[in-house]
C-alpha cells in the first residue's frame, strides 16, 4: 500500500508562519511508521518538514534529543520550528547524500564510512545518556517477544512463549549496561547523511539510556543493506581498540545483536500483516543470517537452543514465501 504523499493540510499555514510562504512542498518518503517527510523549497533555501500525525505519532522525543545531540556536537537537524498539535516540524535540511547509496555507488569509499560511523559512537560515549527512558530488561523483554507475536503464527508455528522468555532471561541481565549511554536504536546507513560537519544523524525518536553496544549492532548487522562478516568483525575491533572494551562487550554486543533481529523480524512481518506493507518480509532473510551468527555465541545457548528446537533452518526466511502468501 502506497503512503499518500500529499502534504499535511495544515503545513502552508505553519510554514506561513515561520516565514517559508513561498515554500513549495514536495514529497521525499515515508517509512516504516506514520511519518512522512517533505521538502520545503523556497528562494536559494530548503528545509525538512517532518509530519508525525497526533495520536499515532509524538514528535516531542525527537526534538528533545535532537537539541540533546546538538547542544554535545553531534550532527542532528537544527528544529527550525514545530507544531505539535498537528505534528509538524521543520527541520534542517541535510541534503541527499546518504551513506547507504555513497558506499553502495562508491565501495572504495564503505570502510572509511562505516569507521566514521563508529567514531560517532565511540563519541557518544565520553556524555552520561540523555534523560529518556531505560533500556532495561523488561523493554528487551517486549521487544524480542515480537518474534513469537508476529513471525511464528504467520508462518503456522504454534510458539513455545514460555520457554522463549526463560531462554532470553538467561541471557539478557548480559546486555544491561552498568554505565548507560544515550542509544538511537536506529543507527544504520540509511538514517546517516553525509554533512560538512561529519555524519549527520536521523530516525532518533525512540532513544534510551542503555547498551552501547546496541547502536554498534545496529549499525554492522544492518536489516536493509548486507554488511559483510570481515568488515564487521574489522569495526567490531577497531571499537574494542579505540575504548578499551573487553570480552563482556563482545558478549553484550551479540546477546542484543540475536535481540534486536528476532525484533526485527517479529516487525517485518506485522508490517506485511497488519500494515499492508508486503516488501518488508523480503528483508528477513538478511536479518536470519545475521541472528544466525549472532546465536553461534556461546553465550547465546540457551536461546540458540530454543531457537533449534522450535524454528529449524527450513522455517528462517521470508515469511511469505514460508507461509506460501
Amino acid at each position: 500500500m502506497a503512503p499518500d504523499m500529499n502534504p499535511p493540510a495544515a503545513a502552508p499555514e505553519f510554514l506561513a508562519r515561520l516565514g517559508w510562504d513561498d515554500a513549495e512542498i514536495l514529497p521525499l518518503a515515508g517509512d516504516a511508521s506514520f511519518r512522512r517527510y517533505f521538502r520545503a523549497v523556497g528562494h536559494e533555501r530548503t528545509a525538512i518538514l517532518m509530519d508525525a500525525p497526533p495520536p499515532h505519532e509524538d514528535p516531542r522525543p525527537f526534538i528533545a534529543v535532537a537539541e540533546w545531540l546538538g547542544e554535545r556536537g553531534f550532527g542532528a537537524p537544527a528544529i527550525l520550528g514545530s507544531d505539535l498539535q498537528h505534528g509538524l516540524v521543520l527541520l534542517e535540511d541535510f541534503g541527499d547524500a546518504r551513506m547507504r547509496e555513497t558506499a553502495d555507488a562508491a565501495p572504495e569509499s564503505e570502510l572509511r564510512l562505516y569507521e566514521q560511523a563508529v567514531d560517532v559512537l565511540i563519541q557518544l560515549c565520553d556524555h552520561p545518556a540523555a534523560d529518556v527512558p531505560a533500556y532495561d530488561a523488561e523493554h528487551l523483554h517486549r521487544e524480542a517477544a515480537l518474534l513469537t507475536e508476529w513471525y511464528c503464527p504467520a508462518i503456522g508455528v504454534e510458539a513455545d512463549v514460555a520457554g522463549y522468555v526463560a531462554a532470553w532471561d538467561q541471557v539478557l541481565p548480559l546486555a544491561i549496561a552498568e554505565a548507560p549511554v544515550t542509544v538511537l536504536r536506529d543507527y544504520h546507513a540509511e538514517n546517516l547523511m553525509l554533512i560538512d560537519r561529519g555524519m549527520g544523524l536521523l530516525d532518533f525518536q525512540d532513544a534510551l539510556a542503555g547498551h552501547p553496544a546496541y547502536d554498534l549492532v545496529s549499525l554492522l548487522q544492518d536489516a536493509r543493506r548486507d554488511v559483510h562478516p570481515d568488515l564487521e568483525a574489522a569495526l567490531l575491533d577497531r571499537y574494542l581498540r579505540i575504548t578499551g572494551a573487553g570480552e563482556d562487550f563482545v558478549t553484550a554486543y551479540h546477546v542484543l545483536g540475536a535481540q534486536r533481529n528476532a525484533k526485527i523480524v517479529g516487525i517485518f512481518t506485522r508490517l506485511w500483516q497488519r500494515d499492508g506493507k508486503p516488501r518488508y518480509p523480503g528483508l528477513c532473510p538478511r536479518v536470519w543470517g545475521y541472528l544466525n551468527r549472532d546465536l553461534a555465541h556461546p553465550a547465546l545457548a540457551p536461546v540458540k537452543a530454543w531457537f533449534d528446537a522450535h524454528l529449524p533452518m527450513d522455517l528462517r526466511g521470508d515469511p511469505m514465501v514460508i507461509a506460501g502468501a
